[in-house]
């Protein structure tokens, strides 16, 4: 089969490698569109990013060959006897894999598990025509959801955790900093779990005009002194504000736009280390969040529901293309020319 197999910055080959053997997962899937995201685009540009070994696969920022992809949708060709699904299922994959024992997974925190590995980025994935997959990862796809937008899944079951984690609640001001798919993710998500008021904060243009069409309540063009204007725009300081940008000094915006005892979400990550005003923080009693991934039992059939009865699909997946497109693809991801989803038909 084809597959694009990861050795290193700027190095990824298309390869005939095998089938992978269903005994090595659960079941096997055809590969029906697999998608890219931030993580991808930064390890061609620079290489692996080290992270501890039960986090993701590069080890002292060395990285083997891997077969990318963990944000994929496929068709069942292959089960174990005693399967609750069956040869012929579409199914979506939320691509980390939980040991379901340690003390976070029986915390339900599954994305905090100790050895918790996701797929195309400690483990083969799925950027090839097949992947082997665990099937407590994956989830039937809805009648009637193309697989063009099912391949969204995985990214906004991240979005939808992200809003569970900013602790917003009915009646909230809240701020998202960035309308970029994984703000648009987290708009979805927010908008699906609460009734929240919602203002977006990005440049204008096309974005902040997506985000309206997504059910933001407002909009607001960014600024030298965006703090100020968001609270001049809302009348005062918002609840809650989701940072999903990862620009430069955001992180510190969000934290002094937002209302004294309220609670800012870190969902982007800034190239350089922010420096936070902690007197500032203690003193006005923020609470600052971050979030990691999803947990595959409640995100990814909420993501699901969301792309069958909304838009969202029609607004942020791609036209898909075939494996050798995806070098291009990632080039124009790391230089900001990719508005939504890239999705890559492994077929073509």
């Amino acid at each position: 089969m084809k597959a694009a197999v990861y050795h290193g910055a700027r190095d990824i080959r298309i390869e005939d490698v095998a089938v992978p053997d269903p005994s090595s997962g659960d079941v096997l899937l055809r590969v029906l569109r697999s998608g890219i995201c931030g993580t991808d685009a930064s390890e061609w540009v620079a290489g692996p990013k080290t992270f501890p070994v039960t986090r993701r696969h590069p080890i002292s920022g060395h990285i083997g060959p891997l077969i990318l992809g963990h944000e994929f949708v496929g068709e069942i060709v292959d089960v174990p006897t005693g399967s609750s699904f069956a040869v012929g299922d579409l199914v979506a994959t939320g691509a980390g894999i939980w040991c379901g024992g340690c003390q976070r997974c029986l915390e339900g925190r599954t994305n905090q598990c100790s050895t918790y590995r996701t797929l195309g980025l400690n483990v083969n994935g799925g950027m090839a025509e097949f992947a082997a997959v665990p099937s407590k990862t994956l989830r039937a796809l809805p009648a009637g959801l193309s697989v063009d937008h099912a391949g969204l899944a995985q990214p906004l079951a991240v979005g939808i955790h992200a809003a569970r984690r900013s602790g917003a609640r009915d009646g909230d001001n809240v701020v998202v900093i960035g309308a970029g798919a994984i703000g648009s993710f987290v708009l979805a998500g927010l908008k699906y779990l609460g009734d929240v008021n919602v203002t977006v904060v990005d440049f204008p243009g096309p974005r902040l005009e997506r985000a309206t069409r997504l059910g933001a309540d407002r909009t607001l063009g960014a600024s030298d002194d965006i703090a100020a204007d968001v609270v001049e725009a809302l009348g005062g300081k918002p609840d809650v504000v989701i940072e999903a940008s990862g620009a430069p000094g955001q992180l510190v915006s969000a934290l002094q736009m937002v209302t004294d005892g309220g609670r800012v979400l870190a969902v982007g990550i800034p190239k350089e280390k922010p420096a936070l005003d902690m007197h500032s923080i203690v003193f006005r009693e923020i609470t600052l969040e971050s979030t990691l991934a999803h947990v595959c039992d409640t995100d990814l059939p909420a993501a699901l529901d969301i792309l069958a009865t909304g838009r969202l699909g029609r607004e942020l997946a791609e036209a898909p293309v075939g494996l050798s497109d995806l070098p291009s693809s990632l080039d124009r991801l790391s230089t900001g020319q990719v508005e939504g989803k890239v999705l890559i038909d492994p077929a073509k």
